[in-house]
């Protein structure tokens, strides 16, 4: 009793896309303990950029005198920008090939404000870190509701630093010093996160890295064949 062939293939073919590690390894390539890894990179911009501007909201909360550079809550919102776009991209839209020109502009919206907070975080951490750098020289002086203080006393010439609204020198000293460290910390950790997006964007849409020409010997046979 002849057996129909498209019946006998139709069996081998399941096994075979069950057994190929190739189709295996597309499905699973873009996730990680069963979240998308570039998802997981855009929640943590997300808390770090939360973070951020709620730190930098407090420490403007404690002198009015303060520069907008010293309190950096909109190096903040801005990772918290980009987290929203590189999250409402990868949990809704995401593939490894573009489709469609909108879900190219995306892409290329999150990569580029990706390199924008990039920069951004540098300069909140190079400008925090020079407000740090003077203020472990201070000595500083309460004079009613402000705090004053000096990097040099000895001298008549020296920049006077004044700090309104603040009743206790402390809260600059010591409060605000470790809020400035803090900064410091955090704009670095999502500065190096948000070059990590910039890698993971252009790693998916450049799936792999071209290192030049595979050189391979050849066998007696192939150059039996070359000869002739």
């Amino acid at each position: 009793m002849g057996t129909d062939p498209a019946k006998q293939q139709e069996p081998a073919m399941k096994k075979k896309a069950k057994g190929d590690p190739k189709t295996g390894q597309e499905e699973e390539s873009h996730t990680c303990c069963g979240c998308r890894f570039p998802l997981l990179v855009a929640l943590l911009q997300l808390v770090l950029g939360i973070s951020i501007t709620v730190l930098g909201f407090i420490m403007a909360g404690i002198s009015s005198s303060l520069l907008v550079r010293d309190t950096p809550y909109w190096a903040g919102i801005i990772v918290c920008v980009v987290a929203l776009v590189g999250t409402v991209m990868l949990c809704v839209s995401y593939q490894p090939e573009e489709k469609t020109c909108f879900q190219f502009a995306i892409k290329l919206m999150y990569f580029l404000l990706s390199t924008l907070s990039l920069i951004t975080c540098v300069l909140a951490v190079a400008f925090v870190a020079h407000h740090y750098s003077q203020i472990t020289q201070f000595t500083c002086d309460a004079v009613l509701d402000s705090c004053q203080c000096k990097l040099d006393t000895s001298d008549p010439l020296s920049r006077t630093f004044v700090y309104q609204d603040v009743a206790d020198c402390t809260s600059v000293t010591s409060t605000f010093n470790l809020y400035l460290l803090l900064q410091m910390v955090l704009n670095l950790i999502t500065a190096i996160v948000c070059l990590l997006a910039c890698f993971v964007m252009w790693k998916h849409r450049y799936q792999v890295f071209f290192v030049g020409v595979r050189l391979h010997s050849l066998t007696g046979t192939e150059i039996q064949q070359q000869k002739v």
